[in-house]
């Protein structure tokens, strides 16, 4: 069971585009009146001619479409709208050895890429942790690895040029093709994008000589983690850090570069990301959903002391070879260990992906915020007084992959970040239902309006729930320079819409009940959380501006 394609279309010529997850923020639908799959560069040109030529609203997607805002729907109504898909668009992989570059069509899958580089001796520096994502799609969201070394840890920050087909005037044949230099101002707008300046039909990366890493996982405390981790990532290039709160745990990864000729043949086969069970997935879930329901703290608890136990056995998932785990460290080829993503390869009926929206599996969010660099002591020693208040309650998160800790270097990217940067990413547990309260929502919602807001960390593109994108523009140095290039590139708003723009420009949206549950506002009254269920809107325990979905037994000291 690999992921099912992200565009499905009915007999009656209605198609409907989801995430890889299953469902948007909204838990609304993306309705889209047609799909088309160019293969090759003139026939995307056409694709995006015809569109313009009919006024189509139109977005771009990927074979994988892992970005969890609605950045890739059209429009809320589905009348005149395209979708244009680069799955077909996966053909060219052109290596120049002797200047270490490679261009690829922008479908082509991030593995596809990374195997045949290697097949040339070279490597690819910067990779996201997950490898199903395409070429074009890695870089229009500032997907990324950790480093603070050489030009760092986000992929966008290695591109050297692209191809960008945009709307045009009749005499140009309603749409051409523009090539974008290492020199070109453009290019710090269009390499990351969000698919707002046009389609991307091509992408050329910088490539560096093969070389090989070594990778330590070491499990210990995290009495000192706030002031340890900017020693860590200037001493490992590629170095992370894990941090489960409730287990007072952190992982820090030693990740160095080493030579070719270093003995080892390892492999990053990350336990998230490997090929599950169907029914282990489901019984997670089945469990999950029953620990909610008894509101049952310890019980997620015990889960995840198991968890971190079998993470520290098996290197969460790293191998010596293709077959097992056997001691540290880990060494092998950069392109085997840079990324991973098995479950993308399931060859079986009883295994898929751990999220597959089809089995019932798991079902979570997943906020991730960038700090600079500055800030991110504070709010580390922030979250830690929070935990200490009751430990228990962060152990919901500690069951997933906890704090997951990774740097990335100043880009001059208009919407990349401005200075050396933090980037935390958490993932917790996802109600079946919209109106359904969680377990200790209010610690979630806590960190992040903490993150968001009292520290004004910016959220990742591709991932966080609505309200982390609030007044997102402000926090963009160069945002008006974006702006520019997005009205020279595309006057009509083509590649625009309401959901893109309430990404982009961060506006508050009207509130409604129930809004805060799944954070698609800040709650300021009892009926933006649940009530009716007990979950009131309250203040933050350690950073008080937060509001914030907590369980009581009365409302008398609800905000009013």
């Amino acid at each position: 069971m690999p992921p099912p394609p992200p565009v499905q279309c009915n007999q009656t010529g209605g198609c409907i585009l989801k995430n890889a997850y299953g469902a948007w923020g909204d838990r609304k639908d993306c309705h889209v009146s047609n799909v088309t799959y160019p293969t090759t560069e003139e026939e995307l040109r056409l694709a995006v001619a015809h569109a313009n030529k009919n006024k189509l609203k139109v977005k771009t997607v990927s074979k994988f479409s892992h970005t969890i805002p609605k950045l890739a729907c059209p429009c809320s109504q589905s009348q005149s709208t395209l979708l244009i898909s680069t799955a077909k668009l996966d053909s060219n992989i052109d290596i120049d050895v002797a200047n270490l570059a490679v261009t690829a069509d922008a479908g082509v899958p991030l593995r596809q890429l990374i195997d045949r580089v290697e097949e040339e001796n070279l490597s690819i520096v910067a990779a996201p942790y997950w490898e199903g994502v395409s070429v074009g799609g890695v870089i229009s969201t500032g997907a990324h690895g950790s480093s603070w070394w050489g030009k760092g840890g986000a992929v966008h920050d290695h591109v050297i040029g692209l191809s960008l087909v945009v709307p045009a005037k009749e005499s140009e044949g309603y749409a051409k093709i523009i090539r974008i230099e290492a020199n070109d101002p453009l290019l710090d707008a269009a390499k990351v994008s969000l698919g707002l300046l046009g389609v991307i039909s091509e992408v050329k990366l910088s490539l560096e000589p093969g070389f090989k890493r070594s990778i330590t996982f070491n499990f210990t405390d995290d009495a000192h983690i706030e002031d340890i981790f900017m020693d860590h990532a200037k001493k490992h290039e590629f170095g992370d850090i894990t941090w489960y709160p409730s287990r007072r745990t952190a992982v820090y990864r030693y990740d160095d570069r080493v030579t070719l000729n270093t003995r080892g043949d390892g492999v990053n086969d990350f336990i998230g990301f490997q090929d599950t069970s169907i029914l282990i997935s489901k019984s997670t879930r089945a469990a999950e959903k029953a620990l909610e329901t008894a509101k049952n703290a310890n019980g997620k608890c015990t889960l995840a002391a198991t968890v971190l136990g079998f993470k520290k056995l098996i290197a969460n998932g790293f191998k010596n070879n293709a077959l097992i785990f056997t001691g540290y460290p880990i060494v092998g080829r950069q392109g085997k260990l840079q990324t991973s993503g098995a479950c993308l390869y399931s060859r079986r009926v009883d295994t898929s992906c751990a999220w597959d929206p089809r089995i019932n599996g798991l079902f979570f969010y997943e906020t991730t915020a960038i700090f600079p660099a500055n800030k991110f002591k504070d709010f580390i020693r922030d979250v830690k007084k929070l935990r200490d208040l009751k430990p228990e309650n962060f152990c919901g998160v500690d069951s997933y992959n906890g704090f997951l800790i990774r740097f990335i270097k100043a880009s001059s990217a208009y919407l990349g970040q401005s200075e050396d940067s933090i980037v935390v990413d958490y993932n917790y547990y996802r109600a079946d239902d919209a109106s359904t309260p969680r377990l200790n929502q209010d610690v979630w919602e806590e960190v992040e309006q903490m993150a968001f807001f009292k520290y004004g960390a910016r959220p990742h593109w591709a991932k966080n729930r609505k309200l982390a994108f609030l007044n997102v523009q402000q926090k963009y140095a160069n945002f008006s320079r974006f702006l520019a290039a997005k009205n020279q590139m595309d006057p009509q708003n083509m590649f625009s819409s309401e959901w893109s723009d309430e990404i982009l420009f961060g506006t508050e949206a009207a509130k409604f009940d129930g809004c805060a549950l799944e954070g698609q506002c800040i709650c300021s009254e009892d009926r933006h959380c649940s009530p009716s269920k007990g979950y009131f809107c309250k203040p933050g325990l350690v950073y008080t501006e937060a509001r914030v979905c907590r369980f009581s037994q009365s409302p008398m000291t609800s905000i009013v």
